[in-house]
């Protein structure tokens, strides 16, 4: 492949995804929230109001997949003007040939004309600062009055070949140090240009978990003084919530892992149509809901085909991660060690192994050797409490300025997780009692009380 990105057949070159922010058409919208609601209709899964909470899908992986219908979302206006922003995180790095089209970190800027509060918005697992959710999460705070800077996941491409460290992503303590430091250089470059009257923080999914411990080191280092920090559908423990994804695969395989190459065969195909039709992909509710409909159109799904959906295209986000972690470190997890790759290799065999490759696969091969080269003694069980929110307990439990926006069945939570939250945030918990994992983060209801937070 002359000059194609990583896995272009499912990932398109980032460079020419933020050139094609724009959306669909709002005939286009309506007819997808139509077709949504039969769907859903037909799966029988629109069930009465439970108390005053009207989201309408009750089953988590539907909600997951579907997300929310435009019609139960805010109005926000179609367009709104936003700056491409880069930055050279370190300027002796230069990226491997592989990755030529990666040299600067990129982020976008909303801003307000006057003086308002500046919030930052960290995505979740693998996306971008310009995926379809950070879009809508830009144009909520804007239209709320605030100045908005969205960052995409030290999970992404982008983010682990110019901004990460250890270029081992995952570690939530390194993580949150490359966050800190990202945003205090975007803050340097914009700060001549906005007015601020205070900080926020958010993020959803591993975002969020990373936002906590952003804003812990915060009150160390004292950059910005967040006054509001908001966690939506955060994970408890990375590895615990990863492994719930992986295992969604293999809910979908009656034969095991033995029979993985066909199923991905059959969902890759249908991936690719989807991608093609799309032109763009965003591995989230979006795309989810176009294979939804693609692979469904007829029969409804059986919730193990769903999960195997959901846990597929975090194969497909995590892949990339791991690829690209596997070649900024030679650490042999994909590619062979030592192989140098060009512009013009052909990368088809290292994405049939980077989607047959667990995160645990990871956890023990890559990552969990890497950082005890780093700090010799250091044991697995160590190493996976420090990825955890368990971590920093004391400090999510006592300070006031955090809240958490969380769901009774969230997908990549265990029960012992959430009853950890419940314990530790207490009244600065709103959890509702459906929703999926981040389905109803569009919500009117949810954003209301997202804004709330931040405005009063």
């Amino acid at each position: 492949m002359s000059n194609i990105p990583p896995f272009a057949h499912i990932f398109q070159s980032a460079s020419s995804r933020a050139g094609a922010r724009e959306e669909r058409s709002k005939g286009d919208r309506v007819k997808n929230v139509l077709l949504s609601l039969i769907c859903v209709m037909q799966l029988g899964v629109m069930g009465s109001p439970v108390g005053a909470y009207d989201y309408p899908f009750k089953d988590p992986y539907v909600a997951t997949i579907i997300g929310t219908p435009e019609e139960l979302q805010p109005k926000l206006p179609e367009k709104i003007d936003y700056e491409l922003l880069s930055l050279k995180v370190f300027p002796d790095r230069s990226p491997p040939d592989i990755f030529w089209y990666q040299r600067d970190f990129r982020y976008s800027l909303t801003y307000q004309k006057g003086e308002a509060p500046l919030i930052f918005v960290i995505a979740g697992t693998g996306s971008a600062f310009y995926s379809s959710s950070m879009i809508f999460l830009q144009k909520v705070f804007y239209e709320a009055g605030f100045h908005v800077i969205c960052l995409s996941s030290p999970t992404n491409m982008n983010f682990i070949v110019t901004a990460s460290t250890p270029r081992v992503p995952g570690d939530t303590v390194d993580d949150a140090q490359d966050l800190y430091r990202v945003m205090t250089l975007a803050w340097e470059q914009v700060k001549d240009r906005i007015k601020v009257s205070e900080f926020y923080l958010t993020g959803y999914s591993l975002g969020a978990t990373q936002a906590a411990f952003v804003s812990k080191l915060d009150e160390e280092k004292r950059n910005f003084n967040f006054k509001k920090v908001c966690m939506i559908n955060p994970a408890v423990s990375l590895v615990t919530s990863a492994t719930i994804l992986d295992a969604m695969v293999l809910r979908a395989l009656p034969g095991g892992l033995d029979t993985f190459d066909a199923w991905f065969k059959h969902i890759f195909q249908k991936f690719s149509e989807i991608y093609k039709i799309m032109g763009h992909h965003d591995l989230t509710h979006d795309f989810l809901y176009e294979a939804y409909r693609t692979l469904y159109k007829t029969d409804p799904p059986k919730q193990e085909n769903m999960a195997g959906m959901i846990g597929t295209v975090f194969r497909l986000s995590a892949g990339n991660m791991l690829f690209t972690a596997d070649v900024m470190t030679d650490s042999g997890l994909i590619k062979p060690k030592n192989l140098v790759l060009g512009s013009a290799d052909s990368l088809t065999d290292y994405f049939t192994v980077s989607t047959r490759t667990s995160f645990l696969d990871y956890f023990e091969e890559l990552f969990y050797p890497y950082f005890r080269s780093q700090q010799p003694g250091l044991t697995k069980e160590a190493l996976i409490e420090r990825l955890s929110l368990r971590s920093i307990e004391s400090y999510l439990r006592n300070t006031s300025k955090i809240i958490l926006m969380e769901n009774e069945d969230d997908l990549i939570l265990k029960p012992e997780d959430l009853a950890f939250l419940k314990d530790v945030f207490g009244s600065r918990a709103q959890i509702y009692p459906f929703g999926g994992h981040c389905g109803n983060m569009r919500y009117k209801d949810n954003v209301e009380h997202l804004i709330n937070f931040f405005k009063n």
